[in-house]
């Protein structure tokens, strides 16, 4: 007789006196508070039915089931099942997040430490509307000496630096944006962000193999969530954690800060020169161009007259005073000029 039954009228699953006797699954429950046991089995059951629903990971069992020993085709089943679900877009920025704050709180207490990893959620910060900055660390529990930490498992996102940032552009999100718009907005003391070493840009690997510090930025922390590797985010933290307890005040010596500000006005006033000379340039140029239409319309205005005199052989009086006047030709000059004004 079958121990599953099924109430159709309730659509509920009815399971009777169940028992297991895996090792991986008894290894895993044990490890697990008594309070946390039943919860973990309904998400076990209902990601295990997802699993089976999804025709990849159907085909792989069926391939693998004669080739492979039960205890290495569940381990492959589970490593492909959070394969697939870390590639889905639609959560594999949530998972990252509960990931890396699960993992940090399991590392203080490993080392001892009173600080705290937390989630900011949907939370917005300081800036309106802005929710950058995934995961706030309290220092020794401490929340005005925080560490802040960006995910961003998304290969669009390169380095940015600022010497070859256009302002002009459309805005697109960077490591070094993202890293200073986390600290902003969480009011941090130092901010890390965090990318996995499969969804990553070459811009940043080129410049950072494990982790890597932008002075005055962050650090950036590349690890491997597949392969359960977060030493690099470990190493990073407790670098941007020193940094944070042992950062002093900056003492404000106005001598120096009079030289910075003077040298920055001198190198504008250097490029007001440059604008200045353009300007002049321009206007220059324009007198140049009237300058021109002027002797263009004076030697029309001649050939109209000698023309004349060469077919009728006659300039009269009027004629004279006509060519001596050069009214017409003042009046198209300023339609001309006016033109000349507006480029």
């Amino acid at each position: 007789m079958s121990k599953i039954k099924l109430d159709q009228k309730l659509n509920r699953v009815e399971v009777e006196q169940f028992e297991i006797g895996n090792e991986i699954v008894f290894n895993y429950f044990n490890n697990l508070p008594s309070n946390e046991r039943e919860d973990k089995l309904f998400r076990a059951l209902y990601i295990g039915v997802l699993a089976l629903m999804e025709d990849r990971i159907s085909a792989f069992l069926s391939k693998t089931s004669n080739e492979l020993g039960t205890e290495l085709e569940s381990l492959k089943l589970i490593f492909d099942m959070k394969k697939e679900l870390f590639y889905k877009t639609t959560i594999k920025g949530s998972l990252a997040e509960d990931d890396i704050a699960e993992y940090l709180n399991e590392y203080f207490k490993e080392k001892k430490m009173k600080d705290i990893a937390l989630l900011t959620g949907n939370e917005t910060g300081i800036l309106p509307r802005n929710k950058t900055g995934d995961i706030i660390c309290k220092i020794n529990g401490d929340a005005n000496l925080k560490v802040s930490i960006e995910c961003k498992f998304d290969k669009s996102i390169r380095l940015g630096e600022i010497d070859k940032k256009d302002i002009f552009t459309r805005k697109t999100d960077t490591a070094w944006s993202q890293l200073i718009e986390s600290d902003a907005n969480r009011n941090s003391k130092v901010s890390i962000i965090v990318f996995d070493i499969s969804l990553v840009d070459n811009s940043i690997l080129r410049a950072v193999e494990n982790v890597g510090f932008i002075e005055s930025i962050g650090f950036i922390a590349i690890i491997d969530s597949q392969r359960g590797d977060y030493t690099n985010l470990a190493t990073a933290y407790m670098l941007a954690r020193d940094i944070a307890i042992n950062a002093k005040k900056i003492e404000l010596d106005k001598g120096i800060l009079m030289i910075l500000i003077n040298r920055i006005i001198k190198d504008i006033n250097e490029v007001k020169k440059i604008k200045d000379l353009v300007e002049s340039n321009i206007e220059n140029n324009k007198a140049i161009l009237k300058q021109l239409e002027k002797s263009i319309l004076i030697l029309k205005f001649n050939q109209q007259y000698l023309t004349k005199f060469l077919n009728d052989g006659i300039l009269s009086k009027k004629d004279l005073l006509d060519f001596y006047m050069g009214e017409d030709i003042k009046d198209r000059f300023k339609l001309i000029e006016k033109e000349i004004n507006e480029l």
